[in-house]
């Protein structure tokens, strides 16, 4: 599954930087795009927001105050669904989604994960 983690971290202490190993343990392909530039595992962190086709999943890792313009990024994506992790919540963005056909999660990625459920 192609999945995009939006907020990743060269940080091995943050749930970013923790999901995408995991993801890429469970074999899925992963895009990360994050303010600092670097690099996990050998991906590359784009910066703002690139277009790449084909996503199945979008997990967040920024909170609300820093999600002002991803509804129209994340349409112009066209995942089959957004994760919002813990501290991620936004009502406001959920609904528009939602609207726009996208299913939303409010969930841990990396339970769903060790849980099967992703």
């Amino acid at each position: 599954m192609r999945v995009l983690v939006f907020g990743a971290s060269i940080n091995p202490q943050r749930y970013a930087y923790l999901a995408t190993n995991l993801l890429l343990e469970k074999g899925h392909e992963v895009f990360l795009v994050g303010v600092k530039k670097g690099d996990v595992q050998g991906i590359e962190i784009l910066q703002n927001q690139p277009i790449i086709s084909n996503i199945h999943t979008i997990t967040l890792y920024v909170g609300p105050q820093h999600q002002q313009d991803l509804l129209a990024y994340i349409t112009q994506l066209a995942p089959k669904r957004v994760i919002f992790n813990p501290g991620t919540e936004n009502p406001a963005l959920m609904s528009e989604l939602i609207k726009q056909g996208i299913e939303v999660e409010e969930a841990c990625t990396l339970v769903m994960l060790h849980t099967g459920q992703f």
